[in-house]
């Protein structure tokens, strides 16, 4: 039997969406567009699939590629139709700026409604052919970005997602389950609230938990302001197996505060640029790793991926950047 890398390859999640899958989103061409997206990452030689999140896709949403709208609105307890008051208040919330509409509004006791997260972790491993990984949203996240008149405040809205969708994640089985928060990074102030219930969901994972944290990408530019030093707190507290971090775009003395991690805890380590179509290098993949193993020590680096999804590039470039990925990672452990 081959032993696997001690460095794993893998990607965030979201790929770009054929404008054959926009136009016509049958099942039959969701399917077919899922198998495209694995079949380039296996030929790669990625040790860690993921479906491309294609069917999340919402034109009407473009900001946040359907991360938001597609868990939400099979969902009770939330509101699609909102009055020009409540978008109005929901435009003055600091943070905001990059959504005009909120996807929704929270105006009754949440559950999951319809919401039928199994099916699509079935269709991925139906198709694939190597281990995979399911994404979804963390509570912290779509918290943040719907408004509420139901619950108190936001902390109280927050467990209440969190527990209707661990109903869902207990269901799962792909081989990792990574649960992604792109907001809380630009406000680390939130950390223990946000911990308490991604917990929740984590601890429903019966196979591998994962966290990814970024500070956004739209239209090639970070949303948010943050740093990894201020959510170390965070990092020890999760009830996961490892991290995946966006780091390639990061200054270059940051990476040394997640020595401080606590080493239960894996670390997956961005690596390639999804803000920008040029191509990284073999050798600039393996300097990095290097460079960051250097910082925080031989064998805290479990995974290697991109900063973030794929879906706001063009499929020469995302297939690109993940041949380039495998192989830099090859080029450093002498696999190649």
């Amino acid at each position: 039997m081959t032993l696997a890398p001690r460095i794993q390859t893998t990607v965030v999640g979201s790929y770009p969406t054929p404008k054959w899958l926009s136009d016509s989103p049958s099942h039959e061409n969701i399917e077919r567009a899922t198998k495209e997206v694995l079949n380039v990452q296996e030929e790669a030689g990625l040790d860690l699939v993921c479906d491309g999140e294609m069917y999340r896709f919402d034109p009407s949403h473009p900001e946040t590629n359907g991360m938001i709208e597609f868990f939400i609105r099979p969902m009770e307890g939330i509101r699609m139709q909102l009055t020009d008051s409540e978008i109005a208040d929901f435009r003055s919330i600091p943070g905001m700026e990059f959504r005009r509409i909120p996807a929704g509004i929270v105006d009754g006791p949440v559950g999951a409604g319809t919401l039928d997260l199994k099916s699509a972790c079935d269709r991925i491993n139906q198709l694939a052919t190597k281990p995979t990984k399911f994404t979804l949203t963390g509570p912290h996240m779509l918290a943040k970005t719907i408004p509420n008149t139901y619950y108190k405040d936001k902390r109280e809205v927050t467990m209440a997602i969190a527990t209707a969708l661990a109903e869902q994640v207990a269901t799962l089985d792909a081989d990792v389950i990574q649960l992604d928060e792109a907001n809380l990074p630009g406000h680390p102030d939130e950390w223990e609230w946000a911990l308490e219930a991604i917990n929740i969901m984590l601890d429903a994972v019966k196979t591998t938990p994962a966290v990814h944290l970024c500070f956004g990408n739209y239209a090639g530019k970070r949303v948010q302001d943050g740093t990894w030093d201020a959510m170390i707190q965070y990092f020890n507290g999760l009830h996961a197996d490892h991290l995946v971090l966006e780091t390639k775009k990061r200054p270059d003395d940051e990476i040394h505060v997640l020595k401080e991690v606590d080493e239960r805890v894996g670390l997956g380590i961005g690596v390639v640029d999804i803000k920008t179509h040029t191509v990284e290098s073999a050798d600039e993949i393996a300097r990095d790793l290097e460079r960051i193993e250097k910082a925080v020590g031989i064998g805290r680096v479990k995974y290697i991926h991109p900063d973030c999804g794929f879906w706001m590039l063009d499929k020469a470039t995302s297939d690109a950047k993940i041949a380039a990925l495998v192989k830099g990672r090859d080029l450093y452990l002498g696999l190649s």
